[in-house]
């Protein structure tokens, strides 16, 4: 029986540690928090899993919250410039409604499922230090810890590294009380872009309470939204979300007013530099590691794609690791699987940086178009599912003009 160690606990490190067990592997998960610990700590992200994600996660038997998470039936995009004045606004339903499971909640979840199945975990830190000793005593080693310092051994990636510091500053706060719009009262994700300020997504979740909604704030750097330095408490983050959206966003105010935290570790504050890194590291001479997942294609979250990526590396890993049977998991294998997970996330990791930098006027023209023509807005918001689409219309204004002169606009 081939074994494997898995260093990480999240999205992509649980996948894939469930599927290899149930596969008969003889499998080892590294991690420094229980089950417990992970649902009594604080939010850890604002994911949202589209259709594509959750497809796989069913097929690996682990869509354990289909029944009790809201699905968002549809996608609102609101363009306020100048701020407090909206410039344009255009709604598109999902073909597969998306949902939102507070990590807290998935990864607990998870984490004792794998126990009860029998999966061996060894809890407490992997450093750089203990991490050869580790690699030497299994057939394979992969690194599913996008945070701390495991990341720096994967050298970074120059020809997909556009930024060398973090484009937006985060908060993020889970609620409850926000009222749906009279026009739509069934779950919805609301995207509301700030000129010169950033963004702010509202979308319905499901905590460890029961359902509520995530407010994540995109802030550009030295801009009115930029103001999360000194991390509120929840209270005082709802209080301070609140007073921008009344005078940015006043819209989204008015759903928003009666919003209250969900609990004491409801907050999140942050920053990311986008970052691809080269996916094998050799930890000791002729010892190798594979990374995976935010480990190596790290994404600012402006997009939602954090959780789907990990969900398709790690099937892209278990492919490839079924695959491969008894022969050795070397390097030219380890870069092989990446490649195909890859195929997916550069596509992912394009769109995400374009939609980062201030928007070119094909952008402007697409959102337009979107405000008059259902179709142009029903493929934006299907585009979040598989990014993929994206290339054939939106990145370029070539491709965008070219789209919109057949879409009629």
């Amino acid at each position: 029986m081939r074994r494997i160690a898995i260093v990480g606990a999240g999205q992509a490190g649980l996948h894939l540690a469930l599927a290899l067990l149930a596969a008969d592997y003889d499998v080892t998960l590294l991690t420094d928090r229980t089950a417990q610990q992970v649902r009594a700590g604080r939010v850890m992200s604002s994911q949202m899993m589209f259709g594509p994600a959750r497809r796989l996660e069913r097929a690996a038997g682990l869509n354990l919250w289909d029944a009790t998470a809201p699905g968002a039936t549809s996608l609102r995009v609101t363009v306020w410039d100048p701020p407090g004045k909206a410039a344009l606004t255009f709604t598109g339903r999902f073909d597969e409604p998306p949902h939102s499971v507070d990590q807290r909640v998935k990864m607990a979840g998870w984490l004792g499922l794998y126990e009860a199945r029998g999966g061996r975990v060894r809890y407490g830190p992997v450093s750089s230090d203990t991490l050869p000793a580790l690699a030497a005593g299994h057939d394979l080693t992969i690194v599913a810890s996008g945070r701390g310092d495991l990341t720096r051994l994967f050298a970074r990636n120059p020809l997909y590294c556009p930024f060398d510091r973090p484009q937006r500053t985060l908060a993020c706060v889970y609620v409850r009380g926000v009222a749906a719009p009279a026009d739509h009262p069934d779950p919805q994700v609301r995207t509301n872009v700030v000129a010169g300020a950033g963004e702010v997504f509202v979308m319905p979740a499901l905590t460890t309470g029961g359902p509520c909604d995530i407010v994540l704030f995109e802030a550009l750097p030295g801009g009115p939204f930029d103001c999360w330095h000194d991390q509120p408490s929840p209270g005082g983050c709802v209080a301070r979300a609140l007073d921008l959206l009344r005078t940015h966003a006043p819209g989204e105010y008015e759903l928003c007013k009666d919003a209250v935290p969900t609990d004491a570790g409801a907050t999140l504050y942050g920053a990311i530099t986008p970052t691809v890194r080269h996916p094998v590291a050799e930890v000791a001479p002729g010892t190798y590691v594979l990374g995976m997942a935010d480990t190596v294609v790290t994404n600012d979250p402006i997009t939602g794609q954090g959780s789907n990526n990990a969900a398709r590396s790690a099937a892209a890993y278990l492919e490839a690791i079924l695959e491969r049977g008894g022969a050795p998991f070397d390097p030219e294998w380890m870069r092989a699987a990446f490649a195909v997970f890859w195929r997916h996330a550069r596509q992912v990791t394009e769109f995400t940086n374009l939609m980062l930098e201030p928007p070119p006027q094909h952008i402007h023209r697409l959102l337009a178009a979107a405000a008059e023509h259902p179709a142009v807005a029903h493929r934006f918001v299907n585009g979040y599912a598989d990014p993929a689409d994206y290339h054939g219309w939106l990145m370029t204004a070539a491709d965008a003009d070219a789209y919109l002169a057949t879409a009629g606009s």
